[in-house]
């Protein structure tokens, strides 16, 4: 499809697995720091024997770990709200290279933490780390929908995934203690983000600015037209698509506020569908799975830790399905099926947790509903709750609307995170039943409410939203879809 679509695409490519790298750190930091936990508990501890003469509590203990862990989730809310300004000010490729060095400033606190034996500089190096992540996770997107042709759009945005969940699978592989996961090794398996940091500094610089920036956000048509020329890699379709780009500026104002944002009549739509369709796939069971799993299983398996690592292999799959599919299948499609599987796993654990402990030889059968849900959830809701906010809003807001959706996505993690194990503790296997309700909300609000996006430039888009209280969703057939 891309050859045929688009001629030249190895620019385009690079530009796209340049700015991806950075979403390969941030899985790579939220699936490094769960196998290693005891020994870098450890480590916490024996600091603190070598300060005061006495050991931590155990309460202690596990509150400054929870700290550590939870601490680049909030850093992650906090950098939410600064994409705007870098993304504005600076430029989409630009920013992601400025934000590139809270990642690695982040990551050398983190790995000289054990040498000068201080866990704060560990802390603080997860929270500047999070700073990253929530600036990088909305420009990364942000980037590649903007330099992507149409007909590509998608698929290039569902990469940013596919290198996050790749990142996560190679987390858990570098923490395992027979990997770097041990006592001596561990800061340099914290180090090992710092290859693709150093090699966006390389690749990045030599690929163009997003063309739309340059042209709407900018006024500069010429750098526009030399920036797109250089993507497409041929004339043909460049004019046209320079004239799409003019014709989205000249209907659109120059610039929106934070504020304004929230009250412009065009916005109320598309601002409710990214709520809906971020927080049905961020509280839908997924990141329980992702973050409890070892624990999970390691009341009926030994060797939790490496059914745990079968979670991040089907994770990498599925969002690799997700990327073939997503220009074929659309994004209504995917998200429809993504969250109904995901309802239907949350209900069979149920049912398989309350069982479990009678009926042993159901374990197994726990194990591959936890993998169902994972495939279900980058089957579409996952990857598509990253993006679809740049597709839904024209230039003026997109920026803010990707900073929005970020905030909601890490925010959806963040509070999972928080409220799982005590919910768990509490109720248990019931605890699946609220993921089900909130996947069926996000079903039912994607089949009456979201529109299929596939296909359309982003001013066609915008056009449906544009001037209008209410948004004009449903075909002659009422299949709630762009007519």
């Amino acid at each position: 499809m891309a050859v045929q679509e688009c001629p030249q695409s190895a620019l385009l490519l690079t530009s796209v697995m340049a700015a991806i790298l950075g979403s390969l750190q941030v899985g790579y930091h939220t699936g490094n720091i769960n196998a290693p936990a005891k020994i870098i508990e450890e480590f916490f501890n024996q600091t603190w024997r070598d300060r005061y003469n006495e050991t931590m509590s155990e309460q202690s203990l596990t509150l400054l770990w929870s700290l550590s862990v939870s601490i680049k989730d909030f850093g992650a809310l906090l950098g939410c709200l600064g994409v705007k300004y870098v993304a504005d000010s600076f430029g989409r490729r630009n920013s992601i290279l400025i934000v590139n060095c809270l990642s690695v400033v982040g990551t050398g606190l983190m790995v000289v933490s054990k040498v000068s034996e201080s866990f704060e500089t560990l802390i603080l190096g997860r929270l500047l780390f999070g700073l990253f992540c929530g600036l990088v996770m909305s420009l990364n997107p942000l980037y590649i929908q903007e330099v992507s042709p149409t007909v590509l759009r998608g698929a290039f945005a569902t990469l940013n995934q596919v290198a996050y969940a790749s990142g996560i699978l190679l987390g858990m592989v570098s923490g395992l203690e027979t990997i770097l996961g041990t006592e001596e090794l561990w800061s340099i398996m914290l180090s090992l983000s710092l290859i693709p940091a150093l090699a966006q500094y390389l690749i990045l610089p030599f690929c163009p600015e997003s063309p739309r920036y340059l042209l709407i956000n900018k006024g500069q048509e010429a750098k526009a037209d030399a920036a797109l020329l250089r993507l497409r890699g041929s004339p043909g379709g460049v004019s046209a698509e320079l004239e799409e780009m003019k014709g989205e500026a000249a209907r659109t104002q120059a610039a929106v506020g934070v504020l304004e944002f929230f009250q412009k009549r065009s916005y109320r739509q598309p601002i409710i569908i990214v709520l809906c369709v971020s927080m049905g796939s961020q509280l839908s069971g997924f990141n329980a799975i992702i973050n409890y799993s070892t624990r999970m299983f390691q009341a009926n398996f030994e060797e939790a830790k490496y059914l745990t690592l079968g979670v991040g292999a089907i994770n990498v799959v599925f969002t690799l399905v997700a990327f073939f599919l997503m220009e074929k299948a659309g994004r209504r499609r995917l998200l429809l099926i993504g969250f109904v599987s995901i309802a239907v796993s949350n209900l069979l654990l149920t049912v398989v947790d309350l069982v479990v402990s009678t009926v042993p030889e159901l374990a197994s059968l726990q194990v591959l509903l936890a993998f169902c849900l994972v495939s279900a959830y980058e089957f579409g809701p996952g990857p598509i709750s990253w993006f679809i906010a740049g597709e839904l809003f024209d230039q003026p807001g997109r920026s803010i609307a990707m900073a929005y959706a970020s905030i909601l996505n890490w925010g959806g993690k963040f509070l999972l995170a928080l409220l799982f194990p005590p919910i768990l503790k509490v109720i248990g296997g019931y605890s699946y039943l609220l993921f089900m309700v909130m996947a069926l909300m996000g079903f039912t609000f994607t089949w009456f409410r979201v529109p299929e996006t596939k296909g359309r430039t982003f001013d066609e888009i915008a056009e449906e939203f544009r001037g209008s209280e209410n948004l004009p969703l449903q075909n002659k057939k009422g299949f709630n879809t762009f007519p």
